[in-house]
């Protein structure tokens, strides 16, 4: 399968699982300049919002797919964070950057939910 497709397959099943754990999605895929965040979702019980990096994979050869999430792509991600904050004016929120690592084997996707990354 295509990457790109299966990237968006495993986004698309986050945000199912996102949603059926209490979390409210606010925007997917929101680019900036540098980068992108792959889901943006308010966390209902805990009153934060999080910004979501979600890692695809259908095999650990080279890795679990969180190592994948390095100082240069945090950084990155920081920096959308910032924006999206200043342009949206939620200075006075939570916030926490969580990894979605999905896992696809034998026709299904296991989800480990890595709470706040830094």
């Amino acid at each position: 399968m295509e990457k790109k497709v299966f990237g968006s397959i495993g986004e698309q099943i986050s945000c199912k699982y996102l949603i059926n754990n209490n979390y409210k999605i606010i925007e997917k895929n929101f680019f900036f300049r540098g980068g992108e965040i792959d889901i943006i979702a308010f966390d209902i019980e805990k009153n934060e919002l999080v910004f979501f990096e979600v890692k695809t994979r259908s095999s650990i050869k080279y890795g679990v797919p969180a190592e994948s999430v390095t100082k240069t792509k945090i950084h990155h991600i920081l920096k959308g964070i910032k924006f999206y904050v200043y342009k949206n004016r939620l200075e006075n929120l939570n916030i926490r950057i969580d990894v979605l690592e999905l896992y696809y084997s034998q026709n299904k996707f296991l989800i480990n939910h890595i709470k706040q990354i830094i």
